[in-house]
């Protein structure tokens, strides 16, 4: 790998940003990442300092991308890289999580990780070349009570992912929506936004799946440097996936939903044909 490549990654002061920063770093690149403080800055600074730049930006800050795109372009050197893992998730029953939070959810999960792309796409797209890696999830193809909101930003990545990279191909730009598992990030713990609960017909339902979400943060099966080095060979291939599965988990669930909508379509084969004509 040469060490003049440069990815920019959103979010690496923890889970995926960081181990896949960490890992890109060792293997040559340069790497920028955007955090949300100066002190955060500085910690990832120090990883590297040669090869570590970081970028204070908040992604639902619209009007500030622009320029921190153009300063990494001009400053830093050509991105070849995007990997938008800026997320978070939030939990709650639909009926009752307020509207302020699915804005909130789609402006970080769908419209910042939007806005980085169309920054960078102007530089990539007169070079004829990069990569954009989308950090969907694997319930942007599978649901579960109690994630509308989560799953509905991650289904729409995921929808956007496949069409831009329809749209880019032909200039030498690959996209690929990267969907994980259950792995030991702060997803679940910390960085998990809930809705408290206020209708009691619901308690049967989601109060167990909250409960044990809850005990199993920090123990998942998935082991999140080995995503970043998945990652990685997904980069440095010159004929990338448009969607990848991370973890046995987002494997075994996702063919299921397959599966179960095949035979559901199939179910109900007379009624889809019986509106031609």
């Amino acid at each position: 790998m040469p060490s003049t490549k440069t990815m920019l990654i959103t979010g690496v002061s923890s889970g995926f940003g960081r181990a896949l920063a960490e890992e890109a770093l060792a293997a040559g690149y340069r790497v920028v990442g955007t955090v949300r403080s100066e002190q955060a800055k500085h910690r990832f600074e120090s990883l590297d300092s040669a090869s570590a730049f970081g970028r204070v930006l908040d992604v639902t800050d619209f009007d500030s991308i622009d320029d921190v795109v153009n300063d990494i372009e001009a400053n830093v050197g050509p991105l070849d890289v995007l990997v938008n893992n800026a997320g978070y998730g939030h939990e709650g029953v639909m009926e009752e999580s307020p509207l302020a939070e699915m804005r909130r959810q789609f402006d970080v999960n769908v419209f910042g990780a939007v806005a980085v792309m169309k920054s960078v796409l102007p530089y990539m797209r007169e070079r004829r070349r990069g990569h954009i890696l989308n950090i969907t999830s694997m319930g942007g193809f599978i649901t579960m009570p109690g994630i509308a909101y989560y799953c509905g930003s991650k289904f729409a990545l995921e929808g956007i992912s496949e069409v831009l990279s329809k749209e880019v191909k032909p200039f030498g730009i690959h996209v690929t929506a990267v969907a994980p598992g259950s792995f030991r990030t702060e997803w679940a713990g910390r960085s998990m936004v809930r809705t408290p609960r206020s209708i009691p017909d619901y308690d049967a339902l989601f109060d167990p799946i909250r409960k044990g979400r809850e005990e199993k943060s920090g123990r998942q099966l998935g082991d999140p440097v080995k995503a970043a080095r998945a990652m990685l060979s997904v980069i440095e291939n010159d004929e990338p996936p448009s969607h990848l599965l991370l973890g046995s988990d987002a494997l075994g669930l996702v063919r299921e939903k397959l599966s179960s909508l095949s035979a559901e379509f199939d179910a109900w084969e007379s009624a889809t044909r019986s509106t031609d004509g």
